[in-house]
C-alpha cells in the first residue's frame, strides 16, 4: 500500500492543497498506524498536514481510524459516564493542575480516566505527579472504577498513535497525532465524557465542528498551556457538547489575577504533589476556574441521559465565540 496519491492532494500548498473526505482521511491514517508506509511517507504527511491544517472532516476520518485500533476500555451499564482526560503537555510556566481536576471529579465518585506520555524531554507530566502520589499507570486495560482516577500510556491505548507522536522529536513540529489524542475516546460505547481544550481561537471552530460529526460528549474551552485543566487565573469561555450539540456553559471573562493562594511558584515535582495533597486535604482552597470546571462536567454528566428531543432546551445554535 502507499499513500501517495493522498500525500499528491494534501501536499501542494496552504492555497493549492485539496481537502480529504471523511472515508480517505480515515484510510490514509489507518496506514500510517499501522506502519504500512515508508519513514519518507511519514514525514511527507505530518508536514504537508501542518502547512494545510486538518479539516473537521479529516479529522474525524483519522479519529475513526485510531479508534478502530486502540486497546478499548469497558465502561459498565449503570455505572456513570468515563471521565476521559487527556494530558500531554505538562508543566511550562506553572504547575501541572490536570491531576488535581482528575481527583476532585473523582471526589464527587466519577470515575476518570487520564491519558498521556511524554512530549517534552523536560517538563513535569501528570503521570509523574500521579506516580509520585502512589498512583502507579496501568499496565494493562481494565475497568475504571467510580471514585476512581485511572491513567493510561498512549502506548498502551495505540502502539501506532505514539510513534507518530514521537515524530515530532524528528521533526519538530506537531502533527495530527497531537490533535487526535485530545479528541479521543478510549472506552466502548457512548457512556464517556471528554475534557479538552484548546490553545488558539480557530481550534475551538474546527473541534466544535468535529464533534459535532462524531457526535462526542465533551466540554470543551481553553486549557492550562496545552492541559485540558482550567487556568487558575482566569475565567475562560466554556462550552459543553452531548451528542455533539452544543451548550453554552460559561462566557469568558476579562482580566488574569495576579496570584492564586497556595498554587507555588516553582513547577517541580515535589512543590506540585505538596500543593495538590494540600488542596485535596482541604488545607488550601481549590483555584475557582478548577471549581467550576468541575461543576460544568457534573452539570454535563446529568444531561447524557437526555433524549435527543428534549436537548433543544439546552442545545446553543450560535457561532461560538473567538475568545481572545
Amino acid at each position: 500500500m502507499s499513500i501517495s496519491h493522498y500525500i499528491k492532494e494534501i501536499g501542494r500548498g496552504a492555497r493549492g492543497a485539496r481537502p480529504l473526505s471523511r472515508e480517505q482521511a480515515q484510510d490514509l491514517f489507518g496506514q500510517v498506524l499501522d506502519g504500512r508506509v515508508t519513514d519518507l511517507e511519514v514525514g511527507a504527511f505530518c508536514l504537508a498536514m501542518r502547512i494545510k491544517g486538518e479539516t473537521p472532516e479529516e479529522m474525524a476520518g483519522f479519529l475513526d481510524a485510531t479508534h478502530e485500533r486502540l486497546t478499548r476500555f469497558h465502561t459498565p451499564d449503570g455505572q456513570l459516564p468515563l471521565i476521559v482526560i487527556p494530558s500531554y503537555n505538562g508543566a511550562r510556566k506553572l504547575p501541572v493542575l490536570t491531576p488535581l481536576l482528575a481527583l476532585l471529579l473523582a471526589r464527587e465518585g466519577l470515575p476518570v480516566l487520564l491519558h498521556g506520555t511524554q512530549t517534552e524531554a523536560r517538563r513535569v507530566t501528570s503521570a509523574s505527579l500521579l506516580e509520585a502520589m502512589g498512583m502507579a499507570a496501568l499496565a494493562s486495560v481494565r475497568e475504571v472504577k467510580e471514585g476512581e482516577v485511572a491513567h493510561v500510556s498512549t502506548q498502551l491505548l495505540c502502539p501506532g498513535l505514539k510513534r507518530l507522536l514521537d515524530v515530532r522529536q524528528v521533526v519538530g513540529l506537531r502533527n495530527p497525532a497531537h490533535s487526535v489524542v485530545k479528541l479521543l475516546l478510549p472506552a466502548d460505547g457512548d457512556r464517556q465524557l471528554l475534557i479538552s481544550s484548546y490553545t488558539h481561537p480557530a481550534y475551538a471552530e474546527s473541534m466544535a465542528e468535529t464533534f459535532a460529526l462524531t457526535r462526542t460528549n465533551a466540554l470543551l474551552s481553553r486549557g492550562l498551556e496545552g492541559e485540558s485543566v482550567a487556568d487558575p487565573r482566569r475565567t475562560a469561555q466554556v462550552d459543553g457538547f452531548v451528542q455533539g450539540r452544543r451548550i453554552e456553559l460559561q462566557a469568558q471573562a476579562p482580566g488574569t489575577l495576579d496570584g492564586v493562594p497556595g498554587l507555588p511558584d516553582g513547577i517541580d515535582l515535589p512543590s506540585t504533589v505538596d500543593y495538590t495533597r494540600r488542596v485535596l486535604d482541604g488545607q488550601l482552597p481549590a483555584p475557582d476556574a478548577i471549581s467550576r470546571q468541575v461543576e460544568h462536567v457534573l452539570r454535563l454528566v446529568q444531561l447524557l441521559d437526555t433524549k435527543p428531543q428534549d436537548l433543544d432546551a439546552h442545545a446553543t445554535t450560535t457561532p461560538l465565540a473567538r475568545a481572545a
